[in-house]
């Protein structure tokens, strides 16, 4: 990946980031995200590059994934994942 797409990933990795820095500060134990990826191929095996960017900017503010759901969906852009992941603090 690069270009734009890379650009993207990057900002909703630091966006995710600030969040779950966020909540942290505020001496929350439970983070819940909801994370979108957009114009995947459902029917392909691939990493989801940009969903792992974004969770590991969240678990790196000091959370930690405990469960994930996803689900899968078409709108008039194409077709989008969405993984609802919850996190607990580190040292829960």
């Amino acid at each position: 990946m690069g270009g734009t797409m890379g650009f993207i990933n990057d900002a909703k990795a630091q966006v995710a980031g600030d969040h779950a820095r966020k909540a942290y500060a505020n001496g929350d134990y439970i983070l819940v995200y909801k994370f979108i990826e957009a114009n995947t191929n459902s029917k392909a095996t691939a990493p989801m590059t940009g969903i792992a960017d974004q969770i590991q900017a969240v678990e790196s503010a000091g959370w930690v994934l405990q469960h994930m759901a996803a689900a899968e969906g078409k709108a008039l852009t194409g077709e989008r994942v969405a993984l609802i992941c919850m996190f607990r603090r580190r040292n829960q």
